[in-house]
């Protein structure tokens, strides 16, 4: 296994640089790998893909506006990326930190009409950890003057924050959207509720290696960060009767997938929160998902190796090659797939987990 496995071409033109006019307006590519079947369809037609007694699951994360761009002490530009307290009073974060070689050990960045004064403590090539000074509460600062923290490839200026946040967003914490619960409305969720389908959610807040490529020739050799997560005992339960029971559970978006996996405990999941560095790779086998609905992931990324790891590489790579030929909107304001089963080959080895 090579990371130049996982490669193909994308026409520029197919990365989604703004959010569709309506929320479930995404259409959805159909892959059953058992039976190699693609078919295409609309995420409002979720429901009828879904069996009375399965469960979808769901990351309530919220996304923190946290790409703060502000000046140097010497006038220049600088932009600060708020990936993950340290402390736990939020003067203290993880962050990535842009031009990093101008932004050593105790520059400090300033913002126009804003008390906040951001000063670097540590810094590892990008990544820092920075300090928020200047006001009592720092978040309630960052709220005010932040942008959401679009991905690089998204060049159009986002107009309306909540367009980036799912509607059952809850606990602020990720540095990304989980997108593919971006796709879910109020009423496509009652229509779910309606066939007999159970709700449940998980929280993982989405963190650094989002932003990170797989440099490595050898995927496993990749480091992929800690992701804080939490399943509570609700949720847990609703896991384990859903399988018991015989049906599915349904993960909306990789994150959800890496939460479940990392919790996994014989044929279900246990309660718990704690760290994540589970790196899903071709050999997974999968103990807790039995499907998953997700967006169209970069080249060569972690994310397009977990769903290779759940549907085949080959079935992957062709059925993107499907949503191409048909100019699917791609990335995380594009359309979405629907995988509705692992296949046995892609699920006959289990890869190391870390919760604490």
């Amino acid at each position: 296994m090579n990371t130049a496995d996982f490669d193909y071409d994308l026409p520029r033109e197919l990365i989604a640089q703004h959010p569709p006019p309506e929320r479930d307006a995404a259409r959805m590519l159909v892959l059953d790998p058992l039976s190699d079947a693609v078919s295409h369809a609309s995420i409002r037609d979720l429901p009828g893909y879904l069996d009375p007694g399965d469960l979808l699951v769901v990351n309530d994360s919220r996304v923190l506006p946290a790409r703060l761009l502000g000046r140097r002490r010497d006038g220049g530009e600088a932009e600060v990326l708020l990936l993950r307290r340290v402390d736990g009073g939020g003067h203290r974060w993880q962050a990535l930190v842009r031009p990093a070689r101008r932004l050593e050990p105790g520059s400090q960045v300033r913002f126009d009409h804003s008390p906040l004064a951001i000063s670097v403590e540590i810094r590892r090539g990008e990544t820092a950890v920075v300090r928020l000074d200047g006001i009592t509460d720092p978040l309630s600062e960052v709220r005010r003057i932040g942008e959401m923290p679009t991905p690089p490839y998204i060049r159009e200026r986002l107009v309306d924050r909540e367009r980036y946040q799912t509607v059952f967003a809850r606990e602020e914490g990720s540095a990304a959207a989980p997108t593919a619960g971006l796709h879910f409305t109020p009423g496509l969720l009652k229509a779910i509720r309606d066939r007999g389908v159970n709700l449940a959610f998980v929280t993982l807040h989405v963190g650094l290696d989002t932003f990170q490529p797989v440099r490595v020739d050898d995927p496993s050799q990749h480091t992929i960060h800690r992701e804080w997560f939490r399943i509570d005992k609700a949720t847990a339960n609703a896991v384990n009767d859903t399988r018991r029971r015989g049906n599915r559970v349904v993960a909306v978006g990789t994150t959800c997938v890496r939460t479940l996996e990392s919790a996994a405990a014989g044929d279900g999941v246990r309660a718990g929160d704690g760290w994540t560095s589970l790196l899903i790779l071709p050999g997974h086998r999968f103990q807790v998902v039995d499907a998953i609905i997700t967006n169209f992931h970069l080249p060569k990324s972690t994310l397009l190796m977990l769903v290779s790891a759940f549907a085949g590489r080959e079935r992957i790579l062709a059925a993107y090659a499907e949503a191409i030929r048909e100019r699917y909107r791609f990335y995380s304001f594009g359309d979405c797939m629907l995988i509705t089963s692992p296949h046995p080959d892609a699920s006959n080895a289990r890869i190391g987990r870390v919760m604490s």
